[in-house]
Formats: structure tokens, C-alpha cells, sequence
């Protein structure tokens, strides 16, 4: 069967609006592109922030998503390692400049002039989508398509905040366990160290959850821990949690806020930061990272929980996102 000239693809076309259901050309790859028909793609919180206009420069009309997984169709003539047929990944990170100060220091993650995937680039919320080959990834075998998509941003940004929590620590809070946190949390239980869940006031499913998975302890995030954390990776964007994280941290530790966007952060007395307790964020990924992440998922069996959903119903993956009350990660099935 041929690729055909038309696609099906859910478009934001005015943030704040519902997506609409469109029928789009199939694109063509430039010569370092590959043409990929999608099996599954991921939905992000932060296609909720793109959708909800609280990122406020998105390429418009424009195909959310940026967890994509699929398989190779077309290639342009510049490209190098990937055949016709092969499954790969394709992450938030679409481009980077490579001349910048921050690229010359192996941080394209900083990149001054950065391509963003379902941001400035159409991304997976259709049956086919182009991307530049040197930004894909090749995908562990061990994983179906579905389960395999949450791991190229919930995965691979929450990884780049837990390398940031730091090796030596060994007491970890996540506040917010959704898709990222339950990826990042099975890692860390792996590599010997305790989890502190810690959740909405009231939300039992999530903590028994985070339990499920091997957390010593799950509660509110009102709630002090039974242990002062080493680190805290906040996936939460909610800016009232850093103070939250900072009381229960202790001396020297750091609070790693993992989002690409955050509520305002209210004023805090300096006594809870004092200590050499650090704050800092975790900006987009490198392909560094990424590398990384996949030679980890492929010899410790991340099992993501998925939420799955038609491709239609796109909107309603995002207002469950945006609600917090999907108990892993959503997923949208492109391909039957």
C-alpha cells in the first residue's frame, strides 16, 4: 500500500479552543527528513500548556504532540542510519542551531534558535508526520508502541531532572505522580533509593499507585514526609510546591523543577532555602539524553501505565491531563 496524499490530524488552531478534527496533505520529508506513518503518540502536559495558550508562541494552525512513535515511509536523500521501515522516536527536541555558545558546549538543550516538535514543528497528532533523522531515536524492541511513546518526554525530560537530583541522593520526592514521575519513580526504586510520593490532598488513587510501584511513602503535598528528602523533583506546575519542597528538604539538598511551565512561585521566608539548598529547572533535552535513557529503559523494564485513547478523541486526552486524574500516562492511538 502506498502513502497516500491526505491524513487525518487533530489541530489547534486558536489556543484556549478545543482541537479540531482535520483532514490534512500528507508532508513531504526535506532531504535530511523522514517521512513517518504514526502508530501512538503521547500526550504531554505540556500540549495542555500549548493548548491552553500558557506557551505563548506556538506555530499556528499546528499538530500538537511530540511523543511520537511510527515507523519509516519516506526518506530524503541526505539521510544517514535509518532504513526504510524502521521504528523509531521522535522527541520534543526537533532542531538545534549547532553554532550557538550553548550548542558548542554540548547543551543544545539551551540552543539559541531551537525547533520544538508540535511546537514550531507539526507533530503526532496525525497519521504522518516529517522529522529530522538526527533527532530520532531507535526504539527498544521490548516495548509495543503505545507503552514506548510516554518514554519520549515523560521519560526523557524526567530523566534529565533526576540526573539533576543528583547521584548521592538517596531520600527522592516527586510532587505530581503522573506520567512522568511513575517512569522516573521505577528507575530510582531500580537503582536502590527510597521515593516519597507526593500528590493532591485527598487523591488516594495516586498515592496507592505510587505504593503499587514501590514508594516508601505517598501523601499530600501539604504533608511533611517522615524523613527530610535529599532531592525533590517537582513535575507539578504548580509554583506554591517549591516552598512546600523546600521544608521537607534537608540541608544541602535540591528541589528540581521539572516542567516546561509553572504557576507563580509566592514569596518564602530565606530560612528554608538557607543551608545550601539549591533550586533549579530543567530546560527541554539534549540527544545526549536521550541515548542514555533508552540503553537504561532497555535493561531495566520501565512498565508505563497508559491511558489509550483514538485519535479523535484527542480533546479528551488533554482535558484528562489538564485535570490530573489519569492515573499514568495518555496515549493516542493512531494507527489500528
Amino acid at each position: 500500500m502506498g502513502i497516500p496524499k491526505r491524513m487525518r490530524a487533530m489541530v489547534l488552531v486558536s489556543p484556549g479552543a478545543p482541537l479540531q478534527a482535520v483532514e490534512l496533505a500528507v508532508p513531504a520529508p526535506g532531504p535530511a527528513q523522514v517521512l513517518i506513518e504514526i502508530a501512538a503518540c503521547g500526550v504531554c502536559r505540556t500540549d495542555v500548556h500549548i493548548a491552553d495558550g500558557e506557551l505563548r508562541r506556538p506555530k499556528l494552525p499546528l499538530v500538537p504532540g511530540h511523543e511520537i512513535v511510527g515507523t519509516i515511509v519516506q526518506s530524503g536523500n541526505e539521510v544517514q542510519g535509518f532504513s526504510l521501515g524502521d521504528r523509531i522516536g521522535v522527541p520534543w527536541l526537533g532542531f538545534s542551531d549547532g553554532t550557538c555558545a550553548y550548542c558548542l558546549q554540548g547543551r543544545e538543550n539551551l540552543c539559541d534558535h531551537p525547533l520544538f516538535t508540535g511546537y514550531d514543528i507539526d507533530g503526532g497528532y496525525a497519521e504522518y508526520a516529517v522529522a529530522d533523522h538526527r533527532y530520532c531515536y531507535r526504539l527498544p524492541d521490548s516495548y509495543d508502541d503505545e507503552a514506548v511513546a510516554p518514554l519520549l518526554c515523560a521519560g526523557l525530560v524526567g530523566y534529565r531532572s533526576y540526573r539533576m537530583a543528583g547521584t548521592n541522593a538517596r531520600r527522592l520526592g516527586f510532587y505530581g505522580f503522573g506520567a512522568a514521575a511513575h517512569l522516573l519513580a521505577q528507575v530510582a526504586v531500580h537503582e536502590g533509593k527510597e521515593v516519597y510520593a507526593f500528590t493532591r490532598p485527598g487523591d488516594i488513587e495516586a498515592q496507592n499507585f505510587a505504593r503499587r510501584l514501590g514508594a516508601v511513602w505517598a501523601g499530600s503535598s501539604q504533608e511533611l514526609p517522615p524523613e527530610k528528602l535529599d532531592a525533590a523533583i517537582l513535575f507539578a506546575p504548580v509554583g506554591a510546591l517549591v516552598p512546600a519542597a523546600l521544608r521537607a528538604t534537608a540541608k544541602g539538598g535540591t528541589i528540581v523543577c521539572g516542567g516546561i511551565h509553572m504557576s507563580v512561585i509566592p514569596a518564602f521566608p530565606y530560612e528554608i532555602l538557607w543551608e545550601e539548598r539549591a533550586i533549579c529547572s530543567v530546560a527541554n533535552l539534549t540527544r545526549r539524553d536521550g541515548i542514555e535513557f533508552f540503553e537504561i529503559a532497555s535493561r531495566t523494564r520501565i512498565q508505563a501505565e497508559t491511558i489509550v485513547f483514538p485519535l479523535e478523541q484527542a480533546n479528551a486526552a488533554l482535558e484528562g491531563v489538564r485535570q490530573g486524574r489519569l492515573e499514568g500516562a495518555a496515549v493516542l492511538r493512531i494507527r489500528s
